[in-house]
């Protein structure tokens, strides 16, 4: 199979990865924090390894700072819900994948209001103004996606975190698309609220996500409560991190795929796999612009305007049977809306889609010769 759904899901993982995941399952069997025993005591030591290691990599201030959750999508709703009262307002791009979308949707019933602001591809100045024009006094919270998971179009996140701070607010990111691709570093760049998915960019296992603090004390409401290991005596949550949410018992073999995950990318390094993936996604661009009944929606993705996707269609073509097609050619591709109506409305798509076509580290140059040739064939 010729695999290029990686912003779904990474694939292949790593061997290290899956090497980690066994040996997590025979070594790590215990459950951390719970016991004085060896076994769980390594466990615990582990999990925390992990935590340093996303520290590192994201610039967080220490360990504390990350929150393990079974998906980016949880930590999304962990902020969302978590951090707005009713009465606050919040500001979101034209763009936001579902992830978004649906929490604020239900808390609009709550009394929380939105406002979506345009994203002008290639012109971070007109965001910007875009996202001031949205402000309102009572905005609380920003909550963007970094880069689009559809068209790859990416978002100034850092220019939105001082233009946010300027007026009292924080900013939330959906870093789904761009964790592992595009460096991050939240103190740097003032991310108040960093939410990744472990399975995409990042090459670990599914089921596994990040929520990351620039403050720690920052605090948010819970949005399950249950057994820590800690303060045991008590029947209220704890109040610090990461304790405060994470109660239950950790996905182990997964945070250690995604530790193991997380190591592969810093030996690789964020910046040569962001440049290796553009290129691939401009050399496949560049062979499906010679097919005359093919449509492409954006300019060829340049850094540092877009991260690797590849959204077109062929014309006269549902997307979904082109998928199908190149599906029964052992070409693995997304079509359709990808949980994202607001970039598909935004780009005029939303009736049928698009095809995408995403590469990771290990995607071959001939790989994307024979999707650009089966969509010929189409």
């Amino acid at each position: 199979m010729i695999y290029l759904d990686n912003s779904a899901t990474t694939y292949p993982k790593p061997m290290s990865v899956r090497q980690t995941v066994a040996k997590a399952f025979a070594d790590y069997g215990a459950n951390p924090g719970r016991g004085g025993f060896a076994m769980s005591v390594n466990t615990g030591q582990a999990i925390y390894k992990c935590r340093q290691c996303a520290a590192g990599l994201f610039g967080a201030p220490g360990p504390e700072c990350v929150v393990f959750q079974p998906s980016c999508t949880q930590a999304l709703n962990l902020v969302l819900k978590g951090y707005l009262k009713p009465g606050d307002h919040v500001v979101v791009t034209d763009i936001e994948h579902n992830a978004v979308m649906r929490p604020l949707t239900v808390l609009a019933e709550q009394g929380i209001s939105y406002t979506a602001a345009e994203v002008a591809p290639g012109d971070n100045d007109a965001t910007l103004e875009s996202f001031r024009k949205a402000l309102r006094p009572n905005t609380r919270l920003l909550c963007c996606t970094q880069a689009s998971n559809v068209f790859g179009v990416r978002v100034p996140v850092e220019r939105l975190a001082a233009l946010c701070h300027q007026y009292g607010a924080k900013i939330c990111v959906d870093a789904a698309q761009s964790g592992g691709v595009v460096p991050i570093h939240i103190q740097e760049s003032g991310i108040d609220f960093l939410c990744c998915a472990g399975h995409k960019g990042l090459y670990g296992p599914m089921g596994t996500g990040m929520l990351i603090f620039r403050d720690p004390a920052d605090k948010l409401a819970t949005l399950v409560e249950g057994g820590t290991g800690t303060m045991s005596q008590s029947l209220v949550q704890p109040e610090d991190p990461p304790e405060r949410y994470e109660p239950g018992t950790v996905n182990v073999p997964g945070i250690l795929g995604l530790w193991a995950g997380m190591e592969f990318v810093k030996r690789q390094g964020q910046e040569k796999i962001y440049s290796e993936e553009m290129a691939k996604v401009n050399y496949l661009r560049n062979k499906l612009s010679q097919l005359p009944k093919v449509k492409l929606y954006t300019p060829a993705p340049k850094a540092p305007w877009f991260v690797p996707v590849l959204s077109f269609n062929v014309e006269g073509l549902p997307s979904e049977t082109v998928g199908d097609v190149l599906g029964k050619a052992g070409i693995a591709v997304r079509c359709g809306l990808h949980c994202a109506p607001a970039a598909h409305r935004k780009f005029g798509t939303l009736q049928g889609g698009t095809v995408r076509a995403s590469p990771s580290v290990f995607t071959k140059r001939e790989e994307l010769d024979a999707l650009a040739r089966t969509v010929s064939r189409i």
